[in-house]
């Protein structure tokens, strides 16, 4: 096992630099410098098996310490995915904790896509575990749901405000599922959906250049109608193996564009083991999305 990858496995792990700058100005940052393009740290069971790793903690590791060296130096985001470490217990937490931590050094924006969602006192510990900083999981931003009303947010959205941290906030998913909750219309007349957004645009008002309350918006929706406009930041899951396009994100997202990181996971991870065609892989598709977005930046220039 290499030094890397027994780190990974439960040693000592470095301390992230302090996120000192509003969310918003550091999404805004590592999107110009880095190009608009998120990939997901997935380690499942599927992509263990095609990278000839073991389903247990040292294949996750091995497969962290690879994903981390491919992509987190290049890319603006990084987004692990909790649950597929939490599968593995406690050292696979202790993976993930070096995961954040390391893809931070490299000065990529991590974003733990954990969905929370909850009310009280149970939320404000959620808020402790992602946001709060020197907490062993703080990440520069979180997934969570507000199905459980926008209000029950508030513990985390104000611990967030004060670390410095983003919240992105499921809105408008790509799942099929989704639509029978975020397309229903609420008492305002606006859809679910909607009401999301518009609730995540009250929180962002008057922030320059983007607030740090964030959305997710599935990248394949097509036109819906909604406006995605929030003046924060936009994620948007489905890239390739899910079917989004690069092309198709005007359609979607419109004005709002230039906030958006387009998200891609598996297509991205199929090119593993190997660390450079991972981070080819990661580095044609960046270039795509900052076609489409017409990203002015460095990307192409490095």
């Amino acid at each position: 096992m290499s030094t890397t990858t027994s780190r990974h496995a439960g040693g000592g792990r470095t301390s992230p630099p302090p996120a000192t700058a509003p969310f918003g100005a550091r999404w805004r940052q590592a999107l110009d410098a880095r190009g608009p393009l998120c990939v997901g740290i997935d380690p499942h069971p599927s992509l263990l098996t095609a990278w000839d790793l073991p389903d247990d903690v040292d294949g996750l590791a091995s497969f962290a310490a690879t994903a981390v060296s491919a992509l987190a130096p290049h890319v603006a985001v990084v987004k692990p995915q909790s649950a597929f470490f939490e599968r593995h217990g406690s050292r696979g937490v202790a993976v993930l904790e070096r995961t954040i931590a390391e893809c931070r050094a490299a000065g990529a924006v991590v974003l733990l896509d954990v969905k929370r969602g909850d009310v009280g006192s149970t939320m404000q510990a959620y808020a402790d575990a992602y946001v709060r900083t020197g907490a062993p999981l703080c990440a520069d931003a979180v997934t969570v749901s507000p199905y459980l009303g926008f209000g029950s947010l508030e513990p985390l959205l104000r611990t967030a405000a004060d670390h410095h941290a983003g919240v992105f906030v499921l809105a408008r998913t790509s799942n099929p599922e989704g639509v029978e909750v975020q397309a229903a219309r609420g008492t305002s007349g606006r859809t679910v959906a909607g009401d999301v957004l518009a609730a995540v645009a009250a929180r962002n008002a008057g922030a320059d250049p983007l607030g740090a309350v964030g959305a997710v918006v599935g990248a394949t929706i097509g036109d819906t109608g909604e406006d995605f406009d929030v003046n924060g930041p936009l994620l948007a899951p489905g890239m390739g193996a899910q079917g989004g396009a690069a092309l198709g994100l005007r359609a979607v997202f419109g004005a709002a564009l230039p906030a958006v990181a387009p998200s891609a996971s598996r297509e991205v991870l199929a090119a593993g083991p190997s660390v450079a065609a991972l981070r080819d892989t990661a580095l044609r598709l960046r270039d795509e999305c900052a076609a489409a977005v017409g990203a002015v930046s460095e990307v192409g220039r490095r």
